[in-house]
């Protein structure tokens, strides 16, 4: 689903989604009221974001992930696995699970970590069985309001360039909770894209995504993306801000003919027809939903999530006293 304009342009909801908005916090604070958490065997960290669509939580899952495996853990990853088929049949997600069975996200990072990647409804459950399979903490990627699975750390995500937007509750704005929420977290990770006029405010750690390689899907030597420059090619993106996709391109000196879809949009080779052959450059999550139908001109742009060192520092010390 698109967001609405109102969410981010400055213009006034309309009174409907002013109302439904006050319903939504009401039912919020109620449902928080029968909570209980329900706390696992070892050290769970919730990566999330307080506003609705993507902020870069996937990047910078992989990076700590990543990250923890270089310093010695085991990391296992929990999600919801966001519009997967059978949504209600616990998983295991490998790299060449379908995505309509486990979700774009979850196949992404299990292909991009060689971590185990469990997909469940119940976070709790999904907890238990990673580390039943030896992991020894528990990430979950877009996990800031699944409240039944009690958090060791926890990290927000804020998208640099829209932040909180309006700041109102769902539907009027994009907030899933209230921006006074984002005091009660322990790390607020800043996701400046490729941008260098974005800065990070007091409190925050930047994040900036690092690109600069376009891997064949079909197979074959990646491409650094200074070969495109110059060129007209075809730009897709089905995550919360393409935008942000196309504009990373367009930094690189490439020529784009942008083609946004809503986000977790499901593929078909139709939709890479675009009448004309050029190259056709995408997201990664993008990617693992249109191997099965990629043609030879056809390149995922992978990109990483790069933080200041002092940002791991302070992170491993954190957990180093929950081992």
């Amino acid at each position: 689903m698109k967001a609405p304009r109102y969410w981010f342009d400055g213009s006034r909801p309309p009174l409907h989604a002013r109302a439904l908005a006050r319903v939504y916090g009401a039912a919020s604070r109620l449902r928080l009221k029968f909570v209980r958490p329900r706390k696992v065997s070892k050290p769970v960290l919730v990566i999330g974001n307080l506003i609705a669509g993507g902020s870069g939580k996937t990047p910078l899952a992989i990076a700590i992930v990543a990250r923890l495996q270089a310093a010695g853990w085991t990391p296992g990853v929990a999600s919801r696995g966001y519009g997967r088929d059978e949504a209600g049949t616990p998983r295991w997600v490998e790299s060449v699970t379908d995505p309509k069975l486990a979700g774009d996200e979850p196949v992404l990072i299990a292909a991009r970590t060689g971590a185990k990647v469990r997909v469940d409804a119940d976070r709790v459950a999904a907890a238990k069985a990673l580390i039943a399979a030896g992991c020894d903490i528990v990430v979950c990627d877009d996990g800031l309001q699944h409240y039944r699975l009690r958090r060791d750390v926890e990290i927000e995500v804020i998208d640099g360039l829209r932040r909180y937007g309006n700041g109102l509750l769902i539907p009027a704005g994009p907030m899933r909770e209230l921006a006074t929420r984002s005091a009660d977290v322990d790390f607020r990770v800043l996701n400046t894209g490729s941008a260098t006029d974005v800065k990070a405010e007091f409190g925050e750690w930047p994040m900036r995504l690092v690109t600069g390689q376009a891997l064949p899907l079909a197979g074959g030597r990646a491409l650094p993306l200074s070969r495109f420059s110059g060129q007209r090619v075809h730009a897709v993106a089905g995550i919360g801000d393409p935008e942000r996709f196309f504009a990373t391109l367009r930094s690189h000196g490439i020529a784009i003919v942008p083609h946004a879809f809503a986000d977790h949009h499901r593929y078909t080779a139709e939709d890479l027809r675009f009448g004309s052959d050029l190259p056709v450059l995408m997201t990664e999550k993008d990617a693992v939903k249109c191997m099965r139908f990629a043609g030879e001109r056809h390149y995922s742009v992978p990109v990483s999530g790069e933080l200041p060192e002092a940002f791991w520092i302070a992170l491993l010390d954190r957990l180093s006293n929950l081992r």
